[in-house]
């Protein structure tokens, strides 16, 4: 990059597959390919805070895991989509209430399937159970560590989205030096960062403030695609956004 030069305004798309809720409720049917890949794009992306939900209720790491492997090779069998109903509620809120309908079955059972059979989505289970580890150690209900965890796992997915953008396009060292003021202001002086650049104080303002709105974009896109109608997106920002100011 020469001395100067203007950063491109970002791609709008992505190359995610598309996870409407819609698609999630036709996920029951095997035909739906686009829609299972899209089932298993959420189910990869947003089992922690599942994982989280069942350790805060105190079931042990290996009984924890079992059950979220397990819960996740049911949905994705199809069990429990009968009960998705778009007209209803988000999928955040469907996949926790799914998921305490599996936990009682199981314990009305007395059984439980030996962890790594009939995988059929690869979790990063050791990742998780660092991560757990690493939750406060304060008094939090089982349903607060979901929602925080959940809240946290879209943002991570934005970021992600937005860095693979910055990927696809040949620069991912432009998204690793402008991140920090995704959130917020940093406290990087412009003047030095553009220098590191080789460009103008003013370029990377623009910059930064195209990142910005390509986050709140995506970041809106996120949203949408867990919300069965669109007018419910400003109301689940509003709740993910409280649930994180929560200390």
């Amino acid at each position: 990059m020469t001395n100067g030069e203007t950063f491109h305004t970002l791609p709008g798309s992505s190359q995610f597959p598309t996870t409407r809720w819609t698609l999630v409720v036709a996920a029951g049917d095997p035909h739906q390919k686009e829609a299972r890949s899209a089932l298993v794009s959420l189910c990869e992306n947003y089992w922690y805070p599942l994982y989280a939900y069942l350790r805060r209720r105190g079931y042990p790491t290996d009984q924890a895991q079992d059950l979220t492997q397990e819960f996740f090779v049911r949905v994705l069998e199809g069990r429990y989509l009968d009960r998705a109903d778009p007209e209803k509620g988000r999928f955040r809120s469907f996949i926790l209430t799914s998921l305490k309908f599996f936990v009682a079955d199981e314990e009305d059972r007395h059984r439980a399937r030996k962890r790594g059979g009939g995988v059929l989505v690869p979790l990063e289970f050791s990742s998780g159970e660092e991560r757990y580890q690493r939750e406060p150690a304060h008094d939090e209900t089982p349903e607060r560590i979901f929602e925080r965890r959940w809240a946290l796992s879209v943002l991570d997915r934005v970021v992600e989205r937005l860095r693979n953008e910055f990927v696809q396009h040949g620069r991912p060292e432009h998204f690793e030096r402008l991140k920090m003021f995704l959130l917020g202001p940093s406290d990087a002086p412009y003047s030095a960062l553009a220098r590191e650049m080789n460009t103008s104080e003013g370029a990377l303002k623009v910059a930064i403030h195209r990142l910005r709105k390509r986050y709140r974009e995506l970041f809106r896109q996120e949203i949408a695609d867990t919300v069965a109608d669109p007018a419910e997106v400003e109301s689940e920002l509003r709740f993910l956004a409280a649930v994180l100011s929560k200390k």
